[in-house]
């Protein structure tokens, strides 16, 4: 049986970290990069976790984990190495119905965390399923030679034009042809040469060629022109 692949919505909900150490700080900052609000339980914290603390990036109970810790988390992530407490926190998470990954203990999973490329909104996964994380890791630096900084532009002006030329009243069938006439490697090129003039130009040539009106236009300006 295979893992679900899923996208989750973290913003403003509760995320739990149980430890205090190396792992939590990863864990830790990877749900507050997708705006979760983070809650460390731990009887002591590394130096990079007590920063955050103190900036208020994540709140601290400073204490062993406890049954009933879980309730009212939308999300928790045990990073102890404490076997006892591992199958202690999977029990409740069971119970209570949570999502719950234990760091490298895949049978006390109902979720795990692939590796992920970031650039931006776009987000690239590798998973094994949690049979080889270190093989995903490698993959994920494969794809790092591949998907540059410039996706991040790329990603910014696509999503900046959608919600435009979707609103323009043309069919759905009118709207996919203008979306797939926009040549992303073409795209990417103008971004890699830095020609932001060059690259409104065909654009722009591109949408009105589509019919598309000049509120497309104004968006891709408004987003080369920050």
């Amino acid at each position: 049986m295979g893992f679900y692949p899923v996208s989750l919505e973290l913003e403003g909900r509760d995320c739990l970290v149980i430890g205090g150490g190396r792992v939590a700080v990863r864990k830790a900052r990877g749900l507050l990069a997708c705006g979760g609000l983070v809650t460390v339980i731990s009887p002591e914290l590394v130096p990079e976790l007590a920063a955050m603390e103190e900036s208020g990036e994540i709140l601290w109970q400073r204490r062993p984990y406890s049954q009933g810790d879980l309730a009212g988390f939308f999300l928790v992530i045990a990073a102890t190495d404490d076997q006892d407490v591992q199958r202690r926190i999977h029990e409740e998470a069971e119970k209570l119905g949570v999502l719950l990954n234990v760091a490298d203990v895949p049978q006390y999973c109902n979720f795990i965390l692939p590796a992920t490329l970031r650039r931006g909104d776009l987000a690239i996964s590798v998973s094994t399923g949690g049979r080889s994380p270190a093989l995903a890791r490698n993959l994920r630096l494969q794809l790092e030679k591949t998907f540059g900084e410039e996706y991040i532009l790329l990603v910014e002006i696509l999503g900046a034009l959608r919600p435009v030329i979707l609103a323009e009243g043309r069919s759905q069938e009118e709207n996919e042809k203008v979306f797939l006439s926009l040549d992303h490697r073409s795209i990417l090129d103008w971004i890699r040469a830095g020609d932001h003039q060059g690259l409104r130009e065909y654009i722009c040539k591109t949408l009105e060629h589509g019919g598309c009106g000049e509120a497309s236009r104004a968006a891709v300006a408004r987003i080369l022109d920050r």
